[in-house]
This record gives C-alpha cells, structure tokens and sequence, in this order.
C-alpha cells in the first residue's frame, strides 16, 4: 500500500503567538515561522496542542492554518491541527485545512468523553473518507483520556488516506508496538520530547515537538545523527538537554513562548488558564534560563557596572530584562526558591549592597549581636557574605543542614554568579550579601538541601542585580500569584 505523504524529520509544534489584549500576533507567527524554516525544519504543524487550539475560536483556528499555509508559501509541509471532540467539527477543520491548501491534517482523537475504540475507529474512519487531505492520527492520552492500543491503529493505517500517527504519550512500549504492527505502513512520529531521541534511535520516522520552536538546530543534529550511526552523539546530546526538555514538556506553550522571549525571539502571550507562576513556577523559569545559557541560546552581553567612580564591563547572559548599564549598588534585594522535594526547598531572601553603606551596617550589626537559633555564619569573604537562618535552629541535625549543607549551597550560588559575570570580580572587595536562608526543620536529604540553597542563590542574585521583578512584572504576576514552594526541575 503506497501513501501519498510520508511526514518525517523534524517537525515543530507551532506556538500561537497572542498579543497582551488576546488577538492573534499575526506578524510574530509569521516571524517565527520563517526563522524555523530558515533553521532547517522538515514541516510546521499550526493549531496542535502547543499552539492552544482548545482556546480558540472556530474562526482562529482556521485563520492560524490560514497563515501558516499562507508563510511557509510551499518552502515545508503544513500539518494542520484539525482535531476536535467532535466528528463533525473535526471534519470542518480538516476540510477547511484542505481548501487553504495544507499538506496533511494531525487529528487528535476525541476528548472529553472517553469514546471506545469503535467510536474512535469510525471517528477517524469517517474524517479519512470525507477528505481528501492526508491523516495523521495523534493519540496524547494525557490529554484526552483515551489511549490508542496497536490493534486499533493497525486497523485505521489500512485506510488509504490515514498516513501517521503521531504518539506523545510517552510510551516506549506502545512505540515498539507500533514499529512492530504498522512500521513501513504508515509514518510513525515521536511527540514526547523526553524520549524523542530514543524513539528515533528505535526507529520513529521523525518528530513533532513543541522544543523544535526553541531547539530545531539541536533536533535536527539528533535526527541526522541517528541516520548517520553516530549514536554516542545521540546519548551525550540527550543526556544535556534531558532536564531543559522536561522544563518545557511541563511548562508547556507558557514555558516554549517564555523561552522563545529570553531568545530575543518574542512569541506573544498565552490565553488563560494559561498563567505563570503555575504550572510553568517562577522557579521553572528561572531554572530554564540557566540551562539555555548553558547551550548557547542565550549568548552573553556586555553590561557596564558604574559604582563608586568605578566603570567595570562584565559579559553576562543577557534577557530583554537585564539592564546594560548598573549603577547603583546601594541597597539591592533578591528572591529565590527551589526544590523538590517540599521538606527539602530553598528559600533565600538576599540583601545585597556596598560594604561602606546601609548592607554593610546591617551585617556588621547581626555578627556582633546575633539571635538565638538565628546566629548568622560567614560564607566566603570576596564577595563578603552572610548565612542567616529564618527558621529557628534547635536541633544538631538542622544546624548540620543549615550550617553545612545550606551554606555549601549558597557558596555555590555565589561562586556561579561570579563565574557567570553578575558579580564581577574587580567589584567583590565592595560588595556585601546577607543570605536569610529557609531551612524546613524535618529536612533530611542534605544533598537536595544544598543543591536547592545553590539554585535559589543564584536566582536570588540575578534578580538582585537585574532588578527583578520589574514594577511591569509585579502587576503582570498580581492576578497569578501562586505559592513559590512548587516541585522544579
């Protein structure tokens, strides 16, 4: 059985981009999509889950395919986004998909009232027959509440017009499945960004994923290693992108727009439920910034520090946030958390200022007169810095943790700043860093004590010297003020 189109390759699932008042950003979606076609992507599929269909209009839907169709001008294939719960509004979609002149159709199965196999057969059945567009299935069970099984997608690739199935759960074993019943029949697509790389190497046609936005390069080096043999490359070039995935599978189209912005590449907004500070943390962010530093997708940027008559330029990784030009070190503060697990997150309130000013004072004042189960404990001395306990220490186990562990967090939290330019060198004899520093009483895995005070100190000094967050942010972050104390990567 031959089929007409034969998705493959690296294929992003396309954020929508919004703008603040909630229309579509339709010169942001047209940058976007000629920056990733210029990277070298094999299709673009418009309207998926990343791109927030199930928060659109009929008529946003369609326009989105529309503009997608309309900018990739014939340059990669179009699979549009045409699945909805039901069959009839599902065979509009992909109808209109076919008019506009996409490529192929993605249909997710029915959601919200979990269908049976029978009914899921004839829903795609039904859709395949009516159209002439090619199919790809799409089974994301997290989602919808239905798992496709092999018997069921073994049946629908004898249909002619059914030519993919793209498979995000996650589910290796349902993979293997697949290569074994349908391989060679139909286009097998990977759609789990955690295990794209292994599906490949088992034998995935290509991918669909929402981190080919931010990641096209990195997946298109992965898909040529894995045809070429080159499978250590495959497992070292996993393995270093392995957390940055998990960031934003879970953060979702929040989290790839959100990383899209820190990349200069601005993509919009997202539309309620949609809200940071949720299931994309504050903590998240901050954590999915450092490791896209960490790849070269946030190169560094000269920032001039102007303090007591000083001029000092430092390379930093720079967001549209961070300022050029630092002037006044006085009195600065900074915020940061971490975790998992809840009895182990950090939380670190930081002061930080110039020795001869008000900081100075202070810390001078808490070394001579410390509180009970408060008492403060040097650091490092360049730049001068300080461990205050915010919860009280009454236990020999909870001051190890705190005054071993914690501590070894926040020096390596200062360490890392250093070397990443925020705290420059010839500015560490002025400064001074008082480090309020939240230790749960029952903690017990000293290694996370310490690797979340590290990760909370280096948040908590990046927003410090940013000036973070803007008065813009506290606004934006008032109507979604979450608890800070949420699992992170």
């Amino acid at each position: 059985m031959s089929k007409k189109f034969w998705p493959r390759g690296v294929i992003p699932a396309l954020v929508t981009p919004f703008t603040k008042d909630g229309k579509i950003d339709e010169e942001s979606f047209r940058r976007l999509i000629d920056h990733l076609i210029e990277q070298g992507v094999t299709g673009i599929v418009p309207a998926g889950t990343t791109g927030e269909f199930m928060y659109m209009k009929p008529e946003e839907r369609k326009r989105v395919i529309e503009i997608a169709v309309e900018q990739a001008d014939g340059r990669v294939p179009v699979i549009a986004g045409t699945g909805a719960a039901s069959t009839k509004l599902a065979l509009e979609f992909t109808k209109h998909a076919e008019d506009v002149g996409a490529d192929a159709a993605l249909v997710v199965t029915p959601y919200y009232v979990r269908p049976t196999d029978k009914e899921v057969y004839e829903h795609f059945e039904k859709i395949a027959t009516s159209v002439g567009i090619p199919i790809v299935m799409y089974n994301i069970p997290q989602c919808t509440g239905f798992m496709m099984q092999w018997w069921l997608v073994e049946g629908l690739a004898e249909i002619d017009n059914i030519v993919g199935i793209k498979d995000s759960s996650g589910d290796m074993r349902f993979l293997c499945s697949l290569f074994e019943k349908v391989g060679g029949k139909i286009s097998i697509i990977c759609g789990h960004d955690e295990i794209a790389a292994a599906a490949l190497l088992a034998g995935a046609d290509g991918v669909i994923l929402a981190s080919a936005n931010v990641l096209p390069d990195i997946w298109l080096k992965i898909y040529n290693d894995v045809k070429e043999g080159r499978i250590e490359s495959v497992r070292k070039t996993q393995r270093r992108m392995q957390k940055l995935l998990r960031i934003l599978v879970r953060g979702g189209a929040l989290a790839i727009k959100e990383a899209l912005r820190m990349m200069s590449l601005p993509s919009g907004y997202p539309r309620l439920p949609l809200i940071l500070g949720d299931v994309f943390g504050y903590e998240h962010w901050e954590e999915m910034r450092i490791e896209l530093e960490g790849i070269g997708k946030i190169p560094k940027s000269e920032v001039t520090f102007e303090v007591r008559g000083k001029t000092i330029k430092s390379m930093v990784p720079a967001i549209p946030e961070t300022p050029r030009k630092i002037s006044n070190l006085t009195f600065r503060v900074g915020e940061g958390f971490a975790g998992p697990p809840i009895f182990e997150v950090a939380h670190i309130d930081l002061i930080l200022g110039l020795k001869d000013g008000p900081v100075g004072r202070v810390c001078e004042k808490i070394l001579k007169q410390p509180q009970k189960g408060h008492e403060p404990k040097v650091v490092m001395e360049r730049p001068f810095t300080v461990l205050v306990p915010t919860v009280t220490v009454r236990t020999e186990r909870h001051a190890r943790l705190v005054y071993e562990h914690a501590l070894n967090g926040v020096k390596m939290g200062v360490e890392a700043s250093i070397n990443d330019g925020f705290l420059p060198e010839p500015l560490l004899d002025d400064l001074v860093l008082i480090a309020n520093v939240f230790v749960h009483p029952v903690a017990s895995n000293a290694r996370r004590v310490m690797l979340n005070n590290f990760k909370a100190m280096r948040y908590a000094i990046r927003k410090a010297i940013e000036g973070r967050p803007t008065a813009d942010a506290i606004f934006m972050y008032k109507e979604s003020a979450r608890h800070p104390f949420r699992y992170t990567p």
